[in-house]
């Protein structure tokens, strides 16, 4: 079973995830069914509190997982956006009757209505916007000072991606885009989204930045990107676990 501190990691001396047995789970406890390593079916319990808030807000999470390998990492953001969702919906949204765990863990039955639910995915555009060899990025509001990434924003009811990219964009920074082209995407279990990283123009380089939601925005060279992602520019680059970082070296690559 796979150790968790409420919903953060258990790390070993190893660096490595750390894993006990089915011993370990709490009496009455619910366990959500993983998968199978070698064989060997692994669990994770369902804490007793779920949590909504962004990445950002944990520190200590942010620095934990940047030690993590990608196995590891991607192990536990899946296993913590499953637990944390069943965790956040104990009750249905139907009738407000109790639910149960299905499926190995993979859905939630009402005792009461028997609706049936499932774990949701939120899909999420993040893109880099291009003008004149620049990129746009920007810092969100409460993110530490100098850390900057691509602009990003929830995909609305009825809106195709392309449409969430432009209006993202035009939202929180002022600017039209075109040609919108879908570059890689990423799991993101804070609490669960998938990030669909894109690629854009932009003809007009003015900002009006929305600052209900942004601290700053700029537009950085081929040279200050790099240096940024080499640790040493103008600006904090994103963690390269997050797909932000991989969006930028993509770019740099032609």
């Amino acid at each position: 079973m796979l150790a968790l501190d409420g919903l953060m990691p258990a790390v070993g001396e190893d660096g490595r995830l750390s894993w006990g047995t089915l011993a370990d789970a709490p009496e009455d406890g619910e366990l959500v069914f993983l998968g199978l390593d070698d064989g060997k079916a692994c669990f994770a319990a369902v804490p007793p509190h779920g949590d909504a808030s962004p990445r950002i807000a944990n520190p200590q999470l942010w620095s934990l997982m940047a030690t993590l390998s990608p196995d590891d990492l991607a192990l536990y953001g899946g296993a913590r956006s499953i637990v944390d969702w069943h965790a956040r919906h104990r009750f249905c949204a139907q009738c407000g009757g109790d639910t149960k765990l299905a499926k190995g863990g993979w859905q939630r039955d009402c005792a009461s209505c028997g609706a049936s639910h499932f774990p949701r995915t939120d899909p999420v555009t993040i893109m880099l916007v291009e003008n004149e060899g620049r990129l746009m990025l920007g810092r969100g509001l409460g993110w530490p000072e100098g850390r900057f990434s691509a602009l990003a924003g929830f995909v609305e009811p009825g809106e195709s991606i392309e449409e969430a990219v432009a209006r993202e964009v035009l939202e929180e920074s002022g600017v039209r885009v075109r040609d919108v082209t879908y570059v890689a995407s990423q799991p993101w279990p804070f609490p669960s989204q998938l990030m669909i990283g894109c690629h854009s123009y932009a003809d007009d380089d003015s900002l009006t930045i929305d600052e209900t939601e942004m601290a700053e925005i700029g537009w950085y060279s081929r040279e200050e990107v790099i240096a940024a992602l080499n640790c040493d520019g103008p600006f904090v680059a994103p963690p390269p676990h997050a797909i932000a970082h991989h969006l930028m070296e993509w770019w740099i690559s032609g």
